[in-house]
């Protein structure tokens, strides 16, 4: 079953085509890898499908339903939910109250907000920091708390931005983990990622996008020995 699906979706901001007739789908259970150079319009297509930007032509369905245009918070609630390249958290809240404010979306009560963001923090392995202050965690900790608190809003679909990025190869194998660990829970997972060897590993299947068009869409293998991908990311200056 396709999940999500980009429709011939463009984005413009003024004279800048960051994003010009890009299609493709995610299907549920999978895990599937956005890539491309810097600047080649991938977080631009997270901001699309998640309400933070709308399209300038083209459409976004998710589960079904168009989703384009709708705020994000209804697109939240619908099951989408997305983390950011720059990870904010609440510092000065406590690890489970961070979690906790994802959890309020789907219970409103304060004791079932806390049984969810528990549970999810134990899957975590972070049970045991409850109520250590977010701003004391390394950047690999504030990660997983960032993807913590979006799962605590019980997506059928993740976003990923870059939840690798400036992690050792130690911690990246447990987001790697971690990941996976999301997957087999039920929900699907689409990752915007620049650590190629991660997305190898990890992806069911790998989209391209390059100067905002979709060049390749297939498996991990077919898509490393793609003569346009390599020419992408090592025959052309970057933007």
């Amino acid at each position: 079953m396709e999940l999500l699906e980009y429709r011939g979706v463009a984005k413009h901001f003024g004279g800048l085509r960051a994003i010009e007739e890009v299609s493709f789908h995610v299907g549920e259970g999978e895990i599937v890898g956005l890539i491309g150079p810097n600047g080649a319009g991938k977080t631009t297509l997270f901001a699309m499908a998640s309400g933070f930007q709308p399209t300038t032509r083209g459409e976004v369905w998710f589960a079904g339903r168009r989703i384009d245009g709708r705020p994000p918070p209804e697109i939240c609630r619908l099951g989408l939910a997305r983390t950011f390249q720059i990870v904010r958290p609440f510092g000065e809240m406590s690890m489970l109250d961070n979690v906790m404010v994802g959890a309020f979306l789907r219970h409103p009560d304060r004791p079932r907000a806390h049984d969810r963001a528990v549970a999810v923090l134990e899957r975590f392995g972070m049970a045991d920091r409850l109520e250590q202050p977010a701003r004391t965690l390394t950047l690999a900790g504030r990660k997983r708390l960032e993807v913590a608190k979006a799962l605590a809003t019980e997506p059928r679909l993740l976003l990923l931005d870059e939840v690798m990025a400036g992690l050792t190869p130690v911690e990246t194998a447990e987001m790697m983990d971690l990941i996976r660990t999301v997957r087999r829970g039920g929900t699907t997972v689409l990752l915007v990622e620049h650590n190629m060897h991660a997305v190898m590993r990890l992806c069911d299947r790998v989209v391209v996008i390059h100067h905002g068009r979709k060049i390749c869409d297939s498996d991990p293998a077919t898509v490393a020995a793609d003569p346009d991908v390599i020419a992408a990311y090592l025959g052309e200056d970057e933007d």
